[in-house]
């Protein structure tokens, strides 16, 4: 199974970044952080998800964001799917936090099951052979619509760019830089829609 052990997430201000991901999400060694020098506008491509158990564990992820400074994009509400909600990090990354429960078992807790990173594809189909070819096993496929590689720790899938930033609730637009890296041992790779791999070294 291909290693996907963290994110680096250009920022505008490290020290900012490290306050307000400590306080909404304390991911630990999951999120670093660097100094953005890349240009960036709009819809960024991607966005970071987390699943967990029960609708009240999203509530205390959320409200914790909120609190933090992160802009809601779409409320905590109830779906067809389950229950969750999306909001916007001060530095430009969106996130969803939501569970496939509609019910809680006990009180909210921020605590999560599995990390997500969901990239918008122009081609899903053409990315998830290139992923393929680096040596990424498929977990779940549906067509061109949704693409789930076996990766841990953190999950890796492909959805469609409109599609994702209609999930996300923003505009797809959106130009330059991903601001986004990922860290794991597929090697030093850029996918066709731009996303860059850097080799992982975590301190022990």
């Amino acid at each position: 199974m291909t290693s996907f052990d963290f994110v680096t997430l250009d920022v505008p201000d490290v020290a900012a970044a490290e306050r307000f991901y400590t306080a909404a999400f304390d991911l630990g060694d999951r999120l670093r952080f660097r100094q953005a020098a890349a240009p960036s506008t709009g819809f960024r491509g991607f966005t970071l998800s987390l699943t967990v158990s029960q609708p009240a564990n999203a509530v205390a992820y959320l409200d914790a964001a909120l609190a933090a400074g992160a802009a809601s994009l779409k409320p905590a509400a109830k779906s067809l799917w389950g229950f969750g909600g999306v909001v916007q990090a001060p530095d430009g990354a969106i996130w969803k936090v939501a569970t496939s429960t509609k019910k809680d078992s006990g009180a909210g807790v921020r605590e999560y099951d599995q990390m997500v990173l969901l990239l918008g594809a122009s081609d899903v189909a053409a990315t998830k052979q290139f992923y393929v070819s680096h040596g990424l096993a498929v977990g779940k496929s549906y067509g061109r619509k949704y693409v789930e590689f076996e990766t841990s720790p953190i999950k890796l899938a492909l959805y469609g760019r409109k599609a994702l930033a209609k999930d996300a609730g923003v505009p797809e637009e959106g130009s330059g830089s991903h601001l986004l890296t990922i860290g794991g041992d597929a090697g030093r790779i850029t996918d066709p829609d731009g996303f860059a791999w850097e080799t992982s070294v975590l301190a022990g």
